[in-house]
């Protein structure tokens, strides 16, 4: 009924074992050589040649002082500039008028599609409100440009006004 012993005592016949303790409670081992190498065995190695001078291509000088020039006396890059004027004749927005023919025509080939797959009169509703509401914002835009083509023509070829025949 007593408690157990804490130390257990090995038979007679075996060596005592030892305690093995985790790895990070070891003490750490110093290499049996050092780790530095000789100044020879470097230099002997590719450590101490230099890679050989490859010249990039030179700038155009006075293409570089133009450039500065422009910009420290208007502010902008003139390379900048021309590059935003491309730009914005990429993106030009191509005539309304186009758009809206474009989009009908996707509009008939989508009901088109949609009658193929048996699903016509799902969308036929739908999609021909929208050709309609197109072809009415169409002619909208068709009688703008009427209307602008008719005030730049009479200021351009004026006709028949009195104050223009006395002067």
């Amino acid at each position: 009924g007593d408690a157990l012993p804490l130390q257990r005592f090995p038979p007679s016949s075996k060596q005592p074992v030892p305690v093995s303790y985790p790895a990070a409670c070891q003490p750490h081992r110093l290499p049996a050589r050092p780790l530095l190498r000789p100044a020879k065995v470097c230099q002997a190695g590719d450590a101490y040649t230099r890679e050989k001078f490859k010249p990039q291509p030179t700038r155009d000088l006075e293409k570089e002082k133009r450039r500065l020039q422009n910009i420290l006396a208007t502010g902008k890059d003139e390379v900048e500039q021309a590059f935003i004027w491309k730009k914005e004749e990429e993106t030009a927005k191509p005539d309304r008028f186009e758009e809206l023919m474009n989009e009908i025509q996707e509009r008939r080939e989508f009901l088109a599609e949609m009658e193929a797959l048996g699903q016509g009169k799902k969308y036929q509703g739908i999609i021909l409100t929208e050709i309609s509401q197109k072809l009415h914002e169409m002619e909208i835009t068709d009688k703008k440009r009427s209307e602008e083509m008719r005030n730049i023509m009479t200021k351009a070829f004026p006709v028949g006004n009195k104050s223009n025949l006395q002067d």
